[in-house]
């Protein structure tokens, strides 16, 4: 985590159930195991860091903001009333995803008539549902959701229509490195070697005017934006 931020990273996200495809849930306890104590002791050391939690679970949510969370990190959209309580409660920043279905089996069979429009809606009426309670929209974040619940066409049609999301009020976060659309499109299968195919995606962040990037290469991943915003001033 230290790393992370020293090689430039303003966010790290910090989570302890994989949301991968197929990927099996967690109980509470052991996620709060991993988590909790990860967060209390890089705030010790970074007290300034900002971080935030990657979970499903109010009760994570609330353990984690207590430790020094800044943001939820929310793959389920605030599907469970719970979370939205605990976002209101807490006044924090929220990042709200869309997924269909649930990371076990999200892609089996991921159907949409209209993708763009399916995805953004539901992202509008989560942050919109916020905002109606009191909570400040610029601490509200959106994400399509990339991988999770689409196929690749899916992917495609949502980040060259992304615009719908950036011309909102709401930040916009896109999170694709090193995913299997990277892999469909490049032929490769490890995920390490899917570097250059992430950096294409975080050129196109960088123009498509998106304000948070996730991604696991900070110190390529930095060099490219300090780059491209040399040449664009």
């Amino acid at each position: 985590g230290l790393e992370i931020w020293d090689s430039g990273a303003l966010w790290l996200d910090i989570g302890g159930e994989s949301t991968r495809p197929g990927a099996e849930p967690v109980d509470v306890e052991e996620e709060l195991r991993r988590v909790i104590p990860v967060i209390i002791e890089l705030k010790k050391v970074r007290p300034d860091g900002l971080i935030s939690i990657d979970t499903r679970r109010p009760i994570v949510a609330i353990e984690a903001i207590k430790s020094g969370a800044d943001m939820v990190n929310d793959v389920s959209g605030l599907t469970d009333p719970e979370m939205v309580e605990v976002i209101l409660q807490y006044g924090c920043a929220v990042c709200i995803m869309h997924m269909q279905g649930l990371p076990e089996n999200m892609q089996e069979n991921p159907n949409y008539g209209d993708c763009i429009n399916e995805v953004s809606q539901f992202l509008f009426k989560q942050a919109e549902m916020l905002v109606s309670k009191g909570h400040s929209e610029e601490l509200i974040i959106i994400d399509p959701g990339i991988g999770f619940g689409k196929k690749l066409d899916h992917n495609l049609n949502l980040m060259k229509n992304i615009e719908v999301l950036t011309k909102s009020q709401f930040s916009v976060m896109l999170g694709v490195s090193r995913k299997s659309m990277i892999g469909q499109i490049t032929g490769k299968e490890d995920p390490e070697e899917r570097l250059p195919g992430t950096l294409a995606t975080s050129a196109f962040a960088f123009y498509n005017e998106i304000d948070i990037i996730r991604v696991h290469d900070i110190d390529q991943n930095i060099d490219l934006l300090k780059v491209l915003e040399e040449l664009e001033n």
